[in-house]
């Protein structure tokens, strides 16, 4: 007998729909799975059949064929057993026909349960795109599954009860309103911790603030203007300063998460298996924070499987890197495409992924090797070993940060008599603000954010007076500024504009972009 049943395979963050087929005829006892499976495939038949063997299920001597469609897609990982098991189950009469096509996914243990996997929102999203109905994942992944909505999505914790929940579906009729029923009733069950949760969540989220940082008034203007324009900062100073605070501080005051963002981001830590353990979508902008001695594959994606990295485990969040010149120069480099596109292509040899890597990045990084310069009676450091540390940061890249701003140490006096300053739901009103403004400015464009601007919409939306102009040639002259240089100091003072509410660029607007933009050059020898 045959049957076919549907799975997905992930390419990227997306899905594509796969069919199972499985066909059982007269001939030796042999168990065959085709369709240009990787190693961990080709041993679901052995799963499988211990699997179905311990829930009751005794398979012919006869010969089993599995097709995995189609044959020119590479599958791999974990998630074809419970398909596979479900396919072999229809063509061995155990089960009647499905009333209508099902999506199966879902790894077995021996004894038949149905194990977490990776990826599954990315695959049911999918299988919605394409009209199917009902999808079958394991327990543990009902709750990520049930984030697309428009499609019943069952979790069951092993074989037995799912092949019960057919025969029941069966029974029934095979129509929606048994699916609906069930719907209602796993709802109900989870809305209670549902709200112990946005609890924990809340008290979370109350954790760090920026009323906790006294002083430091120039970094946290530079990081201000910095989130009204999605722009890539650096902060350098001695140790101790509180860069790592004032940069752990940044999510708080960057606005919530659109419907659109959430569902992206989630489907990024779908894939790469690191959603919260009760599966629901991701609320929170991410922090990621990776030590120096990074590899290039971790950083931008790789492996086997083309997994995403840390800067796609940063999208539509933070990217911050601490100590930044002990990072390997080729992972730093590696950033420089995702930088200006927002997006990162992982290219391995038998696949190739783009994967979204719209990230902020922050940096901190202390002056010299000591970490003291320009305090001679603390540094010790020679000339030629500070320019040797800044060295190992690479022009290019550092043509991409938009602000760089020194944190100084404050004072005893400062610290523990000083008034704290403004909290983050205070700084986090006047962002959204700003960035309202940019949303309506650029309601006809492909981008949100003044530093993701093109040249046509420099020249459109960052038009200059006589004066600016002027002071704009003196420091390109002066400073030797490259045209990627110009237009972000453009960028900066538009920014810069719109957070006092200005139409147009002024000149305390341009001195100031260009004061953050070349705050590096005070920092060298």
């Amino acid at each position: 007998m045959y049957s076919k049943v549907i799975s997905g395979v992930l390419e990227g963050i997306d899905g594509r729909l796969v069919q199972v087929e499985a066909d059982i005829s007269n001939g030796l006892p042999v168990f065959d799975m085709v369709g240009y499976l990787a190693s961990e495939v080709k041993e679901a038949r052995e799963r499988v059949r211990t699997a179905m063997k311990n829930q009751g299920y005794l398979l012919p001597p006869k010969r089993i064929t599995v097709n995995l469609s189609p044959a020119n897609i590479r599958k791999s990982g974990s998630l074809y057993d419970l398909p596979v098991a479900m396919a072999v189950l229809l063509a061995g009469g155990f089960l009647k026909p499905l009333p209508m096509p099902v999506l199966f996914l879902g790894e077995l243990g021996l004894d038949g349960s149905i194990k977490k996997i990776q990826g599954v929102l990315p695959l049911v999203l999918c299988a919605r795109a394409q009209g199917i109905k009902v999808c079958v994942v394991p327990e543990e992944n009902q709750r990520e599954g049930a984030m697309a909505e428009g499609i019943f999505c069952i979790g069951r914790k092993d074989l037995q009860e799912t092949a019960e929940f057919f025969h029941q579906w069966t029974a029934a009729g095979g129509g929606e309103e048994f699916l609906e029923c069930l719907g209602t009733r796993e709802k109900s069950k989870n809305t209670e911790e549902d709200r112990l949760k946005k609890i924990v969540y809340e008290k979370e989220k109350a954790g760090m603030d920026f009323a906790d940082i006294k002083g430091q008034q120039i970094p946290r203007r530079a990081i201000e203007i910095a989130v009204c324009g999605h722009h890539n900062l650096l902060m350098t100073g001695p140790p101790g300063s509180g860069k790592t605070a004032l940069a752990q501080r940044i999510p708080t005051i960057m606005p919530a998460l659109t419907p659109e963002e959430s569902l992206e981001l989630t489907k990024i830590y779908s894939v790469k298996g690191l959603l919260p353990d009760d599966g629901k979508v991701m609320t929170k902008r991410p922090f990621r924070a990776p030590h120096h001695t990074v590899t290039t594959a971790a950083m931008a994606g790789g492996g086997k499987n083309a997994a995403p990295g840390e800067i796609s485990l940063a999208d539509k969040g933070i990217l911050f890197l601490d100590e930044l010149p002990e990072y390997n120069r080729y992972t730093l480099e590696v950033m420089r495409q995702p930088l200006e596109e927002g997006k990162v292509v992982v290219a391995r040899n038998q696949r190739s992924c783009v994967y979204p890597a719209d990230f902020m990045l922050v940096a901190a990084m202390n002056p010299c090797p000591c970490g003291y310069f320009p305090d001679r009676k603390k540094c010790f450091c020679t000339e030629r070993q500070i320019r040797r540390y800044q060295g190992r940061i690479s022009g290019p890249l550092l043509d991409r940060i938009d602000l760089m701003v020194r944190v100084n140490p404050i004072s005893y006096e400062e610290f523990r008599n000083g008034k704290a300053g403004e909290s983050s739901k205070e700084i986090q009103n006047r962002v959204e603000q700003t960035r309202k403004v940019q949303r309506e400015r650029f309601a006809n464009e492909n981008y949100c954010f003044n530093s993701q601007m093109n040249q046509k919409g420099l020249e459109r939306y960052c038009k200059l007076t006589k004066n600016g102009e002027k002071q704009m040639e003196e420091l390109f002259a002066k400073y030797e500024i490259s045209v990627r240089g110009y237009g972000r100091i453009l960028k900066l003072a538009r920014t810069i504009a719109d957070m006092e509410g200005k139409e147009q660029i002024e000149e305390s607007h341009l001195c100031e972009a260009a004061v953050f933009r070349m705050g590096w050059e005070y920092e060298k020898m």
